[in-house]
């Protein structure tokens, strides 16, 4: 007894030849593979019904009313429906008819007389290129659903120096840092300099290091030769060989493991990398662009994380500053992120969104960044069930006034910043510092605030874009700063 075919693997033909008996025979074998089929005794039938149905596959005579009626035939299918797979069959094959049924997309080619059995041959290799097909596009809507709206959105002066940054070092093949609150949209970042660089039609390959298990993170990152270790029963690429001559995208860098950083430090001073349980080295060209929400010079005081593979990975810094330090952006965004909730255009959607939800947005002081913000509009789409959304339809928390109050990891910065974006390399006088000694918060803040304006050469948008706070905010405590300097001084 035949196994069914899975419904989502049985193909919907067109059958086309101008011989009765071969139709008959079609009509009932290619059911009995499991798939439905569509037979036509000539190619003005065929012409007719391609504008009324479509079709998965189509296996098409060459010769009918005329010699090439099946080019015909092809030609109106794959204008008509570009992913039709059609399959050319002919009693008077010839190369020159071979490679123009290629040339305008067949997708195989069949001389009379042909087996079943070939043509349930072509129909397997069909389906697996379908369901490759079908494969890339789950990937990519995952990877979209991970990373929040594609491309960068937004214009704030917090946002503007990183946008500029992306542009001048993405055609390069410079290592970038990009460090930020979690859900800021560093992979955004990551893919916004991957597509403008010239590795752009070349694999880009993300790596959450969080999710890697201290055991298998070796052979995950650099592959394994078979029988090198209890499981490994063939060989296996790692994701380095995956992206080679494309772009590497670490993800929580700092929870990579010490011994793996030793390996990551390798690749990063001679370019190779050596699969587990194998004596030959591999060469990789590969781009590596990290990331990460945790302080690594606290880390590398620490002693957890290595200072020559912060040096190595740090050539560009881009830090991203949180959502409530960019709220100008939240419309544009909340926009986009509901179009990609209910899977439409941004212009189908943006109408949705009035002026009190959007001030309620505006308001909120996001903890989650644009991550949080993602999952509101997403709730908001599904509760207001298509229908213009208000303040009700947003998460409690999201409509509910929050203390303010930032994550830990960003409560006390490093005391030696990291080269950013745009900094130049000014320096204040000391009496504008303030002292080490007796500080309260508000003076550490001041003191940080002071060492990256200083290192920007008082650039204060650059300033803020680092710091990820809004020119507004740093106008303020610079302006309270100089009024409390003053008063001290009188």
């Amino acid at each position: 007894m035949a196994i069914p075919t899975p419904a989502h693997h049985r193909l919907r033909l067109l059958f086309v030849d101008d011989e009765q008996h071969l139709r008959e025979f079609m009509k009932t074998e290619l059911p009995r593979l499991g798939h439905e089929v569509t037979v036509c005794p000539d190619s003005k039938t065929a012409l007719e019904v391609i504008k009324k149905a479509t079709f998965d596959a189509a296996i098409l005579d060459m010769r009918m009313e005329h010699d090439k009626a099946g080019l015909t035939v092809l030609a109106a299918l794959k204008q008509a429906s570009p992913d039709t797979e059609a399959v050319i069959m002919t009693g008077y094959g010839s190369t020159e008819t071979a490679v123009e049924a290629l040339r305008l997309g067949a997708f195989d080619y069949l001389t009379k007389p042909c087996k079943l059995a070939d043509i349930e041959a072509l129909l397997l290799r069909i389906q697996e290129k379908r369901k490759l097909k079908h494969k890339a596009a789950a990937l990519e809507t995952r990877v979209q659903a991970a990373e929040g709206p594609g491309g960068l959105i937004g214009t704030s002066p917090a946002m503007l120096p990183v946008r500029q940054f992306v542009e001048r070092i993405g055609p390069t093949e410079g290592r970038v840092l990009i460090t930020g609150e979690t859900g800021t949209g560093k992979e955004v970042v990551a893919r916004a300099i991957y597509t403008q660089s010239q590795r752009a039609d070349m694999p880009f390959v993300p790596v959450n290091c969080g999710a890697l298990t201290q055991t298998l993170a070796e052979s995950e990152l650099f592959g394994h030769k078979r029988g090198s270790f209890s499981g490994a029963e063939k060989d296996r690429k790692g994701l380095f060989e995956v992206a080679n001559g494309g772009t590497l995208f670490l993800d929580e860098l700092g929870e990579l493991d010490k011994n793996i950083q030793v390996k990551l430090l390798r690749f990063l001073e001679a370019g190779e990398i050596r699969p587990v349980g194998s004596n030959e080295p591999i060469i990789a060209d590969v781009r590596v662009i990290s990331a990460t929400n945790r302080d690594l010079r606290q880390m590398v005081a620490e002693g957890t994380f290595r200072e020559d593979l912060l040096f190595r990975l740090n050539m560009f810094h881009i830090h991203l500053p949180p959502l409530r330090d960019r709220k100008p952006d939240i419309p544009d965004l909340a926009r986009h992120l509901l179009a990609r909730a209910a899977k439409r255009p941004v212009e189908a959607v943006a109408h949705l969104l009035g002026h009190d939800v959007l001030g309620v947005l505006m308001d909120d002081y996001w903890q989650g960044n644009v991550r949080e913000l993602a999952n509101a509009m997403e709730y908001a789409w599904i509760m207001s069930g298509g229908q213009p959304i208000t303040p009700t339809h947003l998460p409690l928390a999201n409509r509910t006034p929050r203390t303010p109050a930032r994550p830990a990891a960003y409560e006390a910065p490093a005391a030696v910043p990291f080269p950013t974006a745009v900094s130049t390399g000014y320096h204040p006088h000391p009496a504008h510092v303030p002292s080490s000694s007796g500080k309260t918060l508000a003076d550490i803040e001041m003191e940080y605030i002071l060492q990256v304006y200083a290192k920007n050469n008082s650039n204060k948008q650059a300033t803020a874009a680092e710091l990820g706070i809004s020119l507004k905010t740093l106008y303020n405590k610079l302006h309270k700063y100089e009024e409390e300097r003053q008063q001290r001084a009188g």
